[in-house]
């Protein structure tokens, strides 16, 4: 199993990014997905939850009306539009599948700064 994510970057307050993550090595129409973010010093929190077939999202309540996931089974990648950004957005944003066991990629950094 691997999840790269991509995307993040240097936004200013109010901005927008898309971040991706390509996954393999599984059925990927088959599982649901999830993005956490984690900022220093603090753990790892749900941001968004997508089912297998896309059709029942959940959100945290900070990120609600202002971030969007989505997936295309076709491509085995699962993504979450950021809208509206805020500094306390910043965070390394991680994808996870559980296929048995936990599985996380590498993270990609977003930080939001004026």
């Amino acid at each position: 199993v691997q999840l790269v994510e991509s995307g993040g970057g240097l936004v200013q307050p109010e901005g927008s990014l898309r971040l991706s993550c390509a996954a393999s090595g599984f059925t990927f129409s088959r599982y649901a997905m999830s993005w956490y973010r984690q900022a220093p010093g603090k753990g790892r929190d749900l941001v968004a939850a997508i089912t297998s077939a896309g059709d029942i999202t959940n959100y945290a309540e900070a990120v609600k009306g202002r971030f969007t996931i989505s997936r295309d089974n076709a491509k085995n990648m699962v993504y979450l539009q950021m809208n509206s950004l805020k500094p306390e957005d910043t965070a390394a944003y991680y994808c996870r599948v559980v296929y048995g066991i936990d599985y996380w990629g590498q993270g990609t950094q977003v930080t939001v700064s004026s």
